[in-house]
């Protein structure tokens, strides 16, 4: 009994005379949604390295899109939908949205801005405030970035236009300063030319442009140097870590002081410098030689 009612409904619904427009309109969408996926990979292999990888994906998504809406503008169609009254409505609406949505817009064309400008793309390492990670997308509103501790960090198109951005990966190669302070006794040139030897001993660090010793000024406690070493970008992050650990090595092993601050104490106009003497057997002071203040008395005298 249920079988037959269920034969006889479909076979109503096949006979309406909608039916065959909302088949055709379901057809319509569905293959509007293939052929503009399919669409947006042709084109990215059509453009090949033309395209960055962030080309690349508003071109995807814009083909994408596109095709969708007009497959879908046209099952409207087959419906029997007034296209000229829902544009109309698209008008109204997006004039109402336009004004309740001002940020977004900003975003919008601020996106665009950087589209051309393209101060940076997808997979560069970037600096923003305070924030430096890998560009993992671009999207009309946001700038999405990933960390170097794994966090997803998104970022206002409008922030992004607003804000100092540093592109750590634009160039191929990067420069890695290090401040180096010495004794004041040491042989100045005897410095430079261990410095300089630890950069072309450095398989990291490239000839040209060539490793620079910089005299930077007298310090409270030392003579202060800046080595500066270039490398490629790729391999900036080791290079930093490796630097500092040759220099001190070599350091040690020419007998190059890095000084440390010294301080003398002060307590007033009438206290006088505590003697330390030390035996020559025992080093060890005696408690008679510690001396004692006035009006106090030592251990061995009572």
């Amino acid at each position: 009994m249920d079988l037959e009612l269920l034969q006889s409904t479909a076979q109503s619904l096949l006979e309406h005379p909608r039916a065959i427009g909302v088949f055709w309109a379901i057809v319509k969408i569905a293959a509007g949604f293939v052929l503009g996926r399919l669409a947006g990979h042709g084109l990215v292999q059509l453009l090949g390295q033309q395209s960055d990888p962030h080309q690349s994906m508003l071109i995807r998504r814009l083909a994408f899109y596109l095709i969708l809406g007009l497959f879908t503008a046209s099952a409207l169609s087959e419906l029997g939908v007034d296209l000229s009254i829902l544009l109309g409505a698209a008008g109204i609406l997006t004039v109402a949205l336009g004004f309740a949505s001002q940020t977004s817009a900003s975003n919008i064309i601020s996106g665009l801005f950087l589209l051309g400008e393209k101060p940076f793309g997808v997979g560069d390492i970037v600096k923003v405030g305070n924030t430096t990670g890998e560009v993992i997308a671009v999207d009309l509103l946001s700038v999405k970035l990933r960390t170097f501790d794994n966090l997803f960090v998104r970022i206002p198109n409008e922030t992004m236009i607003k804000a100092e951005i540093t592109n750590l990966r634009r160039f191929p190669i990067r420069r890695f300063d290090l401040q180096v302070g010495v004794a004041y006794k040491e042989d100045l040139d005897r410095v430079r030319e261990v410095l300089q030897t630890v950069a072309d001993e450095h398989p990291l660090s490239l000839d040209e442009p060539v490793p620079m010793v910089l005299f930077m000024g007298f310090g409270e406690s030392s003579i202060n140097f800046q080595f500066s070493v270039w490398t490629l970008t790729e391999n900036f992050l080791e290079i930093r870590t490796q630097i500092p650990l040759a220099v001190k090595e070599a350091f040690d092993q020419h007998s190059i002081e890095i000084p440390f601050p010294h301080r003398t104490l002060y307590t007033g106009s009438k206290t006088t410098p505590m003697p330390v003497r030390l035996d020559q057997h025992d080093e060890t002071p005696e408690a008679s030689d510690i001396p004692q203040a006035p009006g106090t008395t030592s251990s061995d005298d009572t």
